[in-house]
């Protein structure tokens, strides 16, 4: 059966896109906020860093009302240092809304994360944003964002999908449009389209529970909490469950607390149906890919693989002289404790001390992922000391040692192509 009063959608975009924006307007447009709520821009880049750098680092979940439905929003990262946050949600989703900038069109970011989301069988809507750029050129976006769907082994289903489900908006002026010259002034074409167009979740709430942790929050109270969605059966506060781990342990847990998304925040509630994504408050040390079921008759469920990271650098205690000029923080063990609290909360990244006791070694996917750890640490008080940079490799199946690669374009007049080329020689 679906639960036809739910919905659950991700928002994939390229950086800078409008992502954010356009979760602002559906929230207006909902009456999330009250009349005399002064709202900041952006309200979903709650860290400082995602408002100073414009982008998205967490994954966050939102839920609205529209039309007696509740679309739960999941806001994915762009940026591919943050993919490991995107595999994972898009786990969580029915369908998901592309959004493309009318006037640059589908960028290398667009491909990464649809690349995810055609790989999870989603139901894609187009969403092309910034209509009313200079420059703009809407119809000519969608067949460049359909070619690449294409590209990416989109199926004839997904794509005959995509061509009928396309809206235009601009996020930041608050209307959504099912042509790009009409007048509409409002943001209710998107939310019609995703409650008509986009699909409801198939469930079946007679089945055992099945319920997969894709996500973790960490509460000094209640310690991690585990946030995914109901595959099947119902959820229960006081029920005792079965966790089954990615390597296939099991372990006996009881669901303390649950919590909805609502709007916002979130809601207590008693009970989690299959559809639905709620917060379990209760299951010690749950991990990403934990599989919650009936003890007495468990469900399986496919493991969450996480990309592994491509880049280490170690963290040391400041030898410097001026030691204690930019921090207050300065000890070692402080500074180990740090780390290893954000080893509890972020799964992405690999933190382990050095056998020696000389540093920590944090491994990410990439520059900006390890930076913005490095940078959220200073404005705590640390000072520190971070070593060159290490690229990780692996071995392959067949036992060749192989090295992370990275897609980069660059657009740039033919006269400067060839000096691009030996730049990156």
């Amino acid at each position: 059966m679906r639960q036809e009063n739910i919905r659950n959608i991700a928002i994939i975009a390229h950086v800078d896109h409008g992502k954010t924006t356009l979760v602002d307007q559906m929230l207006k447009a909902t009456d999330a906020f009250r009349e005399n709520q002064q709202v900041q821009e952006r309200v979903l880049d709650s860290n400082d860093q995602e408002r100073e750098r414009g982008i998205t680092i967490l994954a966050k979940n939102i839920s609205i009302e529209y039309k007696k439905t509740k679309i739960n929003v999941i806001d994915t990262p762009g940026h591919a240092d943050f993919g490991g946050e995107v595999e994972r949600v898009l786990k969580m989703a029915d369908g998901a809304l592309l959004l493309v900038d009318a006037a640059e069109g589908p960028m290398p970011q667009t491909r990464f994360v649809l690349r995810h989301a055609i790989d999870a069988g989603l139901a894609i809507m187009m969403v092309v944003n910034k209509i009313d750029r200079d420059g703009a050129r809407p119809e000519e976006v969608v067949n460049d964002a359909l070619d690449l769907m294409m590209d990416l082994g989109a199926s004839d289903e997904q794509l005959e999908f995509t061509m009928e489900h396309v809206v235009f908006a601009s996020a930041v002026n608050g209307y959504a449009r099912l042509a790009p010259d009409d007048d509409n002034k409002d943001m209710l074409p998107l939310l019609d389209m995703i409650v008509e167009g986009l699909p409801a979740p198939e469930v079946n709430t007679e089945e055992p529970l099945a319920m997969q942790c894709v996500t973790i929050d960490h509460s000094d109270y209640v310690g991690r909490i585990g946030i995914g969605r109901v595959y099947s059966g119902t959820v229960h506060t006081g029920d005792k469950i079965l966790v089954v781990k990615n390597d296939g342990s099991r372990a006996m847990g009881q669901v303390k607390q649950l919590f909805t998304f609502d709007y916002l925040g979130r809601k207590e509630t008693s009970e989690v149906a299959a559809g639905d994504i709620g917060a379990v408050v209760g299951i010690d040390s749950t991990d990403i890919g934990d599989v919650y079921t009936d003890p007495e008759d468990p469900v399986e469920l496919e493991p969450i693989e996480i990309d592994p990271p491509t880049l280490s650098i170690i963290f040391e205690p400041s030898s410097s002289p001026l030691v204690g000029r930019e921090g207050d923080i300065v000890g070692g063990r402080q500074l180990k404790e740090r780390l290893m609290s954000e080893a509890e909360n972020n799964v992405t990244m690999h933190i382990e001390e050095l056998p020696d006791k000389t540093g920590i070694e944090v491994s990410g996917r990439g520059i900006l992922h390890l930076s913005v750890l490095m940078e959220t640490m200073r404005r705590e008080g640390f000072e520190f000391q971070v070593g060159r940079p290490r690229v990780l490799f692996k071995k392959d199946a067949q036992g060749h040692k192989v090295e992370p690669v990275e897609q980069a374009v660059v657009e740039c007049p033919g006269e400067y192509s060839g000096k691009v080329i030996e730049v990156f020689g």
